[in-house]
């Protein structure tokens, strides 16, 4: 019996990209990522919002409630009066993850000095996982170079799709025991 595809969606936070005033290259970007590495089938979609922790927040309770088994948020992770990302995301999830900021931020930090600057994060949404990047493409790859090995066991364990990696890109790590865990079709959403 063939697995269900993964629900992916990248939302860009932007007030110009909202606008129409800059072309998106952080949502591109992180499709482009995903799809040279993620080997199972996989369903994504891409949204953009200005920036805001309203408009931010909304649109990822709309992404999880709609059923997004991971979320990757680029963008508004700055220290900016409008970058307000982080904040959102902690208004929308159920507990968050904190060694996702600190890998990020690590392997920044081995590129760009400012990286102390930016404020990624993860959490967990009922059955979705959500990650906050940065907006650049290049910062974009750092990062998800960064978490991605533990991305695919940790939908596991939270009831998403699994997904499955190229391992000469990014060997997704699974202990042995977490091997068969698959999406929950008993469990009721939390969306």
């Amino acid at each position: 019996m063939p697995s269900e595809a993964a629900r992916i969606a990248i939302l860009t936070v932007s007030d110009r990209a909202a606008r129409g005033a800059y072309a998106d290259r952080g949502g591109p970007a992180a499709e482009d990522w995903l799809r040279a590495l993620i080997t199972s089938e996989i369903s994504i979609t891409r949204q953009i919002v200005p920036d805001g922790r309203e408009s931010v927040a909304s649109a990822l309770r709309a992404l999880a409630g709609a059923g997004a088994d991971l979320v990757l948020v680029t963008g508004g992770t700055g220290p900016a009066p409008r970058d307000r990302t982080p904040e959102a995301l902690a208004d929308v999830i159920d507990f968050d993850l904190p060694g996702f900021g600190e890998a990020m931020r690590r392997a920044s930090l081995a590129e760009v000095p400012t990286a102390i600057l930016s404020r990624q994060g993860a959490g967990v949404r009922g059955q979705t996982l959500l990650i906050t990047l940065p907006g650049n493409p290049a910062a974009i790859a750092t990062c998800l170079r960064a978490v991605f090995a533990a991305v695919p066991y940790c939908l596991d364990l939270i009831g998403a799709a699994r997904i499955e990696t190229d391992p000469a890109q990014c060997a997704a790590f699974r202990p042995a025991a977490g091997q068969g865990r698959a999406r929950s079709q008993t469990a009721p959403p939390h969306r």
